[in-house]
């Protein structure tokens, strides 16, 4: 019956000022970002030795930045070592500072029942050789591991990842092997002397 429905849309008395609210975050947010980093120095940088390899993070949300939509980390890679292994749905690229090596490339297929989804993962990675000026595109859920292929000094690159997944509910990053060092044990303040950095701190 045409406008049956009032009875139940005319239901409930709660009320809010989610609107206004929106608004009047609009409105302060150039004030706000006046206040954020447009300038972040070397040794505001944090190192971390991560799961993922030893990173210098540049631009992060949790660094109070202006950048909305990226992080932006500097890896290092020890002489003959690795990166670990991961996938996220956000894409990727990065830019080879220094060092030459590869990158191992497996782009997932997705299947799905009634039980859920999952990933089919390509038995045999892509790789792709790499040295210093050269970019890396890493696409969206392609599981990836960076590789040092030379034996005397170490692989830097900086590496930059788009946030906005993160904030649509996509953050699945996983974590499907460790670098070795992390793996190891070490310390950070012995891996940077290992690598002559200066000890942080």
């Amino acid at each position: 019956m045409a406008w049956g429905e009032s009875k139940v849309w005319q239901r409930g008395t709660l009320q809010s000022d989610f609107y206004r609210k929106l608004l009047v975050d609009a409105a302060e947010r150039p004030a706000r970002n006046s206040k954020r980093r447009r300038l972040v120095k070397p040794d505001e940088m944090p190192w971390e030795l991560s799961p993922h390899g030893l990173l210098k993070h540049m631009v992060n949300e949790q660094l109070n930045t202006r950048a909305e939509s990226i992080d932006i980390y500097m890896q290092v890679i020890p002489p003959g070592s690795r990166s670990g292994r991961h996938r996220h749905f956000a894409e990727e690229a990065f830019y080879v500072v220094e060092g030459a090596g590869y990158d191992l490339h497996w782009d997932c297929d997705v299947d799905s029942d009634q039980s859920g989804w999952r990933w089919i993962v390509p038995d045999k990675p892509q790789r792709f050789e790499w040295k210093a000026g050269d970019v890396v595109y890493i696409p969206p859920a392609t599981i990836h591991q960076h590789v040092n292929a030379g034996s005397d000094k170490p692989a830097r690159i900086i590496s930059a990842t788009n946030r906005v997944y993160k904030w649509s509910g996509l953050n699945n990053l996983e974590q499907l092997e460790n670098a070795p060092e992390y793996d190891a044990g070490i310390s950070l303040q012995d891996l940077l002397r290992r690598l002559t950095f200066d000890v942080v701190r």
